[in-house]
């Protein structure tokens, strides 16, 4: 196998494989692109968000200072909002639901790196998607990591670090992110 069909099979890949370097090149120019464009020329905005990224629903804005591994493994849904200083590491897929807000200087991560140091040092890295549902809003300073599922209706507190999967209709928070309460759902 290749390292880039290593990656999309969910196996330890190299991640200085010249392939896998190529993907993250392209997203490096296009996010470039994207962040030189002026925030107030929405049209232009809109058409490189659909350029850089796999799919993207009705009215997507992603804010300056964006960043992205990949690009085209992010897939966003109706009114999608990435504040200021958003990463996305789509080695795997992200998918995002619709309504959902992303507060500023928040990272969500699709890729870990083994614990032994010679797996280090061979630059092997595994990936594992991330889900987040509709109507989430995620505060300021978040993580995200790997293989999470984030439900419905669903508000991540600021400076939280999401390790564990998240229930519709709740309110977490911490590091680690633990539940805090149910919230209601008056959309449904």
């Amino acid at each position: 196998m290749t390292e880039v069909e290593k990656l999309r099979a969910g196996l330890e890949y190299d991640f200085y494989d010249a392939e896998v370097d190529a993907l993250k090149l392209n997203a490096v120019k296009l996010c470039q692109k994207l962040n030189a464009i002026p925030v107030t020329d929405y049209e232009e905005k809109e058409k490189t968000i659909r350029e850089l990224f796999g799919s993207a629903g009705e009215n997507p804005v992603v804010l300056p200072v964006f960043n992205c591994d990949n690009g085209k493994n992010i897939h966003v849904g109706n009114y999608f909002l990435a504040n200021y200083n958003v990463t996305i590491l789509d080695i795997m897929e992200v998918q995002i639901g619709d309504y959902v807000m992303i507060g500023p200087n928040t990272l969500i991560t699709t890729v870990n790196h083994p614990l032994n140091p010679m797996g280090r040092r061979k630059h092997l890295g595994i990936g594992k998607p991330v889900k987040i549902g509709n109507d989430v809003w995620i505060g300021a300073n978040v993580t995200i990591l790997p293989g999470v599922t984030i439900g419905n209706n669903v508000i991540i507190a600021a400076g939280a670090v999401v390790t564990k999967d998240v229930a519709d209709n709740s309110l977490v928070g911490g590091v680690p992110a633990k539940f805090i309460k149910n919230i209601p759902n008056d959309v449904e």
